[in-house]
């Protein structure tokens, strides 16, 4: 596992599978009429009404699919550096693949917030938790980053932690009744910065690989 982590070809397809995990949305909205990516969050394009809900939520599948298989990968590498942060880095790519990718793709979010089924429920949780867990991979990945004395990747981490954590809680004020004629009712925007800035120890890493 460790040497696929440092093969250029699986770095490539992790690559290509984060820029797509922003624009493909950017490409599927095109052509559902109504979307507004600043105020919608990303799922929303795989609600049962929309006429890209497949494309997308197979989509949602290949991400849980491949960033759960990434989760195993490199746990072997950052095992050298420290056997619970190994553990902990991998549990929190984990969880949020199977949580935010495989069960969001199989169970749909509704367009509409006042409309709950089991299977927006189900998508809603499963959100939610692979959100949390995902976001302190950052933080994870800077501890690992200053205790192999790379303190490049520690401080570009570092940054990208509290980063996410900024845009997340503007991410769940956006939800608030008080806030919606506001600037934090742009909860299509805080969704698409947040993950960003948890996936940028992948694209530091990847990078520096394929350089």
């Amino acid at each position: 596992m460790s040497e696929l982590y440092e093969n250029q070809l699986f770095n490539f397809i992790l690559l290509l599978t984060v820029i797509g995990e922003f624009f493909l949305p950017w490409i599927l909205m095109h052509f559902y009429p109504g979307y507004n990516s600043k105020t919608m969050v990303m799922s929303a394009l795989g609600n049962p009404e929309s006429p890209v809900r497949n494309i997308y939520n197979i989509w949602l599948i290949w991400l849980g699919i491949f960033l759960l298989f990434t989760s195993f990968v490199i746990y072997p590498e950052i095992k050298q550096v420290s056997a619970s942060l190994a553990v902990m880095t991998s549990l929190s790519i984990a969880v949020f693949a199977v949580g935010a990718g495989i069960l969001a793709g199989i169970f749909s979010v509704n367009e509409s917030k006042e409309t709950v089924t089991v299977a927006s429920k189900i998508h809603g949780i499963g959100s939610a938790i692979g959100f949390m867990f995902l976001l302190f991979f950052p933080l994870l990945s800077c501890i690992t980053g200053f205790k192999n004395n790379n303190h490049i990747q520690g401080t570009i981490c570092v940054i990208a932690f509290i980063s996410a954590i900024v845009f997340f809680i503007f991410f769940i004020m956006g939800d608030k009744e008080e806030f919606q004629k506001t600037i934090f009712s742009y909860e299509g925007l805080w969704e698409r910065l947040t993950l960003f800035c948890m996936y940028i120890p992948f694209i530091y890493r990847v990078l520096i690989l394929l350089h």
